[in-house]
């Protein structure tokens, strides 16, 4: 049989009827699976160092006294490889070829270093292997990260396959792309649910997803409540907690209640109502007896000692309220100085939109929104993992060590490791399962559903799969419409028309044609943008202003830089398109300038460089080049679809094609615009269904259901995308 195949002209790609393979992949193939093999090689590359650099250390007292403290140094997974204690092999490197024959897992050895110290005194680092995880196609752990197409057919893969896939007990599996509010950007949000979270609770407040760098998240919401205070809620353990705000504001600075004041309605003198509200939190928090910076430190943390037993019962109170201001209030943000600068924004915008001076914002549109990416999924379930592992690892320490005159050495911790399991297991049944079980949630609306199988019919329901962004399950059961529908902000973004029928109508989307998910940035970028805006006129925060004087907030992912003059807002936001264009500061900066209008949005300049958010390219008139953009800037912007509709002055930016709102699988409808609006929906639904050539490599596949079209006609009509979409 092995002698046939090396024979056959068609299996051996020699008869010149047969398509040559590329020397590279097609751009805009390797760009279906960019989000998902980009946001795994963040993770490999960055994101298991900011794992370990934020998780906190575990520690315990023995009985014999000691004080121990266990700390995870570093994290990193191999490539996939035969264990060194099997030697009849002829390569070490196992491929996904291999993982799917056998109905195995395509998985590297992911591994720690536990650092530990006993009475303060550190003690060399010990490595332990935690099991195999499962390692995505194409990505820098997979051992075709790299790889051209010639190297693609060697090892039994398609020439133009581009990853994003996991192969897990021999199955493709691919985690979906979900929906979530967009990070570091305070939001205000009326739910009629907040109502029953306490007396006087309102339905209106300001929310912050906050997103720290190692993609650890939180929700913190700032209420409005009836009598004319607000508190701040913060969770841990899916448990939420509510704080006066003021009280927060004087445990992060040692500021005096005149300087908290003047900080609060700075800019807002003249609103009788909002400084009068101002005032009575202030006396509220002297009303429960605590004055200074430290009794309210002290306060807090004696409050919240029993919640918070990760603070060893040694450490004093106010340890515990660090532990909450440092790890669960705006993790996004390193100082205090810079969350309290931020919640005192919050407050400001919480009470100008109570009043009905600014709208209320709307999470289901498209410019609240930004995307779920695997790697970061998976970046945050092994963190947790990783986190249960080094707890499991103190209770069998706990046992070992139950006698006074026993103590601690590295055998007995090594021995103790050993015992504690792995991480293998968990991650490989999330990805088999698509189910999630976590203390947390993960910041997460759902913890099933998040994997799905790659079905590979024809190449046209495979590719829509790594296109394809999903509000969440939870929507699925409510009965309101909102969250299906199609709001003006998503065009260009999602796409209109490739959405199925029936339940998940509006809830599953896909990206468009020309969408891309921006990833992490160069952090030198992202730190000269302060000094640039200084020098563009920006007065920072500490600098005084005049009373009168028009301003609008300048924020950076979250972070409040200062403010700028309304009359120098359009001057700065050309000169920041222009460093954009350039390269000065990241390409796919967002520049989100909501300009002052009465029952507007509230006004301000939101700079956004984070990954996860929807971008997409335009042409800039002005500087004749290729421009990115995102869902919050767009609204604000004067972008023309025909060369025709440009107005002189006016338009500033011009679409790259008039079919680019349209998701891949839209595009290859031929004359779409001759077609009724469903007949089109239709189209992408039937397109998925069809018989077609989902693959190449047919002596090697071991999937459980494929097709195989033994007599292909050619279409009377071919799309201009059709040439290059991939789809044979």
């Amino acid at each position: 049989m092995l002698e046939e195949m090396k024979t056959d002209p068609v299996l051996t790609n020699s008869r010149p009827e047969f398509k040559a393979i590329p020397k590279q992949l097609n751009k805009h193939l390797a760009n279906l699976g960019a989000p998902h093999v980009d946001s795994f090689d963040e993770m490999l590359t960055v994101g298991l160092d900011f794992l370990a650099k934020h998780m906190p250390p575990v520690q315990m007292q023995s009985p014999a006294g000691e004080r121990i403290s266990l700390k995870v140094e570093n994290i990193w997974i191999a490539k996939p490889q035969v264990p060194q204690d099997v030697i009849d092999v002829r390569t070490r490197e196992i491929y996904p070829t291999d993982s799917r024959q056998l109905h195995v897992s395509y998985s590297g050895m992911c591994s720690v270093r536990l650092g530990w110290s006993v009475n303060g005194l550190q003690k060399t680092p010990i490595n332990m292997d935690l099991g195999e995880v499962p390692v995505m196609l194409r990505s820098k752990a997979c051992n075709l990260g790299k790889g051209s197409p010639q190297e693609m057919v060697k090892h039994g893969e398609h020439d133009s396959e581009w990853g994003g896939i996991f192969v897990i007990r021999g199955n493709e599996k691919i985690v979906r792309m979900l929906v979530l509010v967009r990070r570091n950007h305070p939001i205000c949000v009326k739910r009629s649910t907040w109502k029953d979270r306490g007396q006087n609770f309102s339905d209106l407040g300001i929310m912050v997803q906050t997103v720290r760098d190692d993609e650890c998240s939180f929700s913190n919401v700032l209420h409005y409540l009836n009598n004319g205070s607000a508190r701040f809620m913060f969770s841990h353990i899916k448990r939420l907690s509510y704080v006066p705000v003021c009280l927060i504001l004087k445990c992060l600075m040692d500021y005096t209640d005149e300087e908290i004041y003047n900080r609060l309605v700075q800019g807002y003198e003249d609103d009788q109502y909002y400084v009068s509200c101002v005032q009575t939190m202030l006396r509220d928090v002297q009303n429960e007896g605590v004055y200074t910076h430290a009794q309210c430190r002290s306060f807090i943390g004696t409050l919240f000692r029993s919640r918070f037993t990760v603070v060893p019962e040694w450490q004093p109170d106010e340890d515990v309220t660090d532990f909450i201001l440092r790890e669960r209030i705006l993790v996004h943000l390193d100082t205090y100085e810079e969350k309290f600068q931020l919640i005192v924004f919050m407050v400001q915008k919480l009470f100008q939109c109570a009043q009905g001076k600014h709208k209320v914002e709307n999470v289901d549109s498209a410019m609240m929104q930004e995307v779920l990416l695997p790697g970061h999924l998976y970046q945050k379930y092994l963190g947790e993992r990783i986190e249960n592992w080094v707890s499991v690892v103190r209770r069998v320490l706990q046992k070992k060590l139950n006698t006074p005159d026993s103590l601690l050495s590295s055998s007995i911790l090594t021995q103790c490791m050993r015992q504690s399991g792995g991480v293998g297991k968990s991650i490989e049944s999330f990805l088999a399962t698509g189910n999630i079980a976590s203390n947390t949630g993960l910041g997460l609306m759902q913890n099933s559903g998040l994997v799905i199988m790659a079905e590979n019919i024809n190449r046209m329901r495979y590719m829509s799969h790594f296109r394809a962004i999903h509000r969440g399950s939870y929507f699925t059961t409510m009965r309101t419409t909102e969250a299906r529908q199609l709001l003006p902000d998503a065009w260009g973004f999602i796409c209109p028309v490739h959405t199925p029928d029936g339940t998940p109508c509006g809830l599953l989307n896909h990206l468009t044609l020309t969408c891309e998910i921006s990833k992490r940035p160069d952090p030198k970028l992202v730190q000269v943008i302060p000094t640039k805006l200084l020098e563009m006129g920006m007065l920072p925060l500490s600098a005084e202003r005049h009373p009168d004087a028009k301003l609008y907030a300048v924020l950076l992912d979250g972070k409040h830089l200062g403010h700028i003059f309304q009359t120098d807002a359009c001057k700065i936001i050309e000169d920041l398109r222009y460093e954009k264009i350039t390269g000065t500061v990241p390409k796919m900066m967002e520049i989100g300038f909501i300009p002052y209008k009465k029952n507007g949005q509230f006004p301000g300049l939101y700079l956004s460089t984070g990954p996860a958010r929807m971008m997409r390219p335009v042409w800039n008139i002005k500087w004749k080049q290729v421009e990115y953009i995102g869902t919050l800037e767009q609204l604000y912007m004067e972008i023309a679809i025909d060369p025709k509709e440009i107005y002189p002055d006016f338009t500033t930016h011009l679409e790259l094609a008039k079919t680019h709102f349209m998701s891949n699988l839209a595009n290859l409808i031929p004359m779409p615009d001759y077609n009724q609006s469903p007949r089109n929906m239709y189209q992408c639904q039937m397109g998925k269904q069809t018989m077609g050539t989902p693959c190449l490599n047919w002596p090697k596949q071991a999937a459980n259901k494929l097709y195989r079209l033994q007599t292909p006609g050619t279409p009377l009509f071919r799309s201009s995308r059709g040439s290059h979409s991939g789809v044979p």
